[in-house]
């Protein structure tokens, strides 16, 4: 059963596990949702979490090393691939480590300092995948609609500016809100109801009307993704129109599988992120929060090597090599 902490304002909890403050200043650790009370749920939802952290860490791990190390894969489209797998290994690395020790050992505390990094490499990793997701959506439209410009619009030196200008969106976004969150005053406590820091938890603590500010910032954010989106959806079905003109049912297929996994990963990071931010209070609940978040930040990670690698012939064809490679060195 999940552990659901809900704020009295008339009765607040014992000063162990309720700090009210008069400001953010005075907090020094925040408590994070358990996911269970009894330990044998604990135990089990950080095995759970180990086994989905170590695919990850494989899968993403073994994209790297393929795309690294196979000079056929050195062209833009696994040039992103191998970005978005360092910024899955990233993101994942900063809530579900945290998580499974707070399970093992069975502790909720995560101080100040240690909240504001997960909250700033959280966002900066997301904000930077949104981006190269963006960016992988104008590689396949090139790829198709355009084929004869590919050489000329994703040359190697703007495929390193664009991954680049990925990477400074999401630093700068994190920044922002980073900042921005972490200035606001906290007169709530100290308790989140969600298993990493997460900026909307954090909202909810602030002091009156002070929280609008970063809520002002995340709605600003989210115009410019949905621009993003826009401009994502508008390519595919670029992309479609330009595939169902292919005579052959082979040339097709082999478009198909290229860019619908692409899209299904951009329609879940979209669709959950921005139900977990802009969703209305009075729907909210820890029980949803905790599995909206999980979509967004543990899921995609874990999937995307699997998505990207089981539909791709070139990819599964280098990893073979690769694992061949590990094998013969061993003997």
């Amino acid at each position: 059963m999940l552990r659901i902490s809900n704020f009295e304002d008339d009765c607040p909890a014992p000063h162990a596990q309720r700090q009210q403050m008069s400001n953010s200043s005075s907090i020094t650790q925040f408590l994070l949702l358990a996911f269970a009370d009894k330990r044998e749920l604990q135990l089990l939802y950080f095995w759970l979490f180990l086994g989905i952290y170590l695919a990850a860490l494989l899968g993403n791990g073994l994209i790297i090393t393929a795309v690294a190390c196979d000079h056929r894969l050195h062209s833009p489209m696994y040039f992103f691939l191998l970005n978005l797998s360092v910024l899955d290994l990233g993101c994942i690395s900063t809530t579900v480590p945290k998580s499974m020790a707070s399970s093992l050992w069975d502790t909720r505390a995560i101080s100040y300092t240690g909240c504001a990094a997960q909250v700033f490499f959280f966002l900066f990793l997301m904000s930077a995948e949104y981006c190269l997701l963006t960016i992988m959506a104008y590689d396949c439209y090139v790829a198709i609609c355009q084929p004869l410009h590919y050489g000329t619009l994703l040359g190697s030196r703007a495929c390193v500016h664009m991954a680049a200008a990925a990477w400074g969106s999401g630093f700068l976004t994190a920044v922002l809100h980073t900042a921005n969150t972490f200035s606001i005053p906290l007169c709530q406590g100290n308790s989140l109801d969600q298993f990493f820091c997460e900026v909307p938890q954090i909202l909810k603590l602030s002091c009156s009307h002070s929280y609008l500010r970063e809520v002002g910032l995340i709605v600003t954010s989210f115009v410019l993704a949905l621009g993003c989106f826009v401009f994502i959806v508008l390519s595919y079905v670029q992309i479609f129109r330009a595939v169902l003109r292919i005579p052959s049912e082979q040339g097709q297929h082999k478009a198909f599988s290229t860019c619908v996994p692409h899209l299904a990963v951009v329609s879940l990071l979209v669709s959950t992120s921005l139900f977990a931010y802009l969703k209305p209070p009075s729907i909210s609940s820890p029980s949803m929060d905790l599995v909206v978040a999980a979509l967004y930040s543990v899921v995609p990670p874990a999937v995307n090597p699997l998505i990207y690698s089981l539909r791709n012939q070139e990819l599964k064809d280098a990893l073979r090599k690769q694992i061949q490679c590990f094998h013969l060195q061993q003997q």
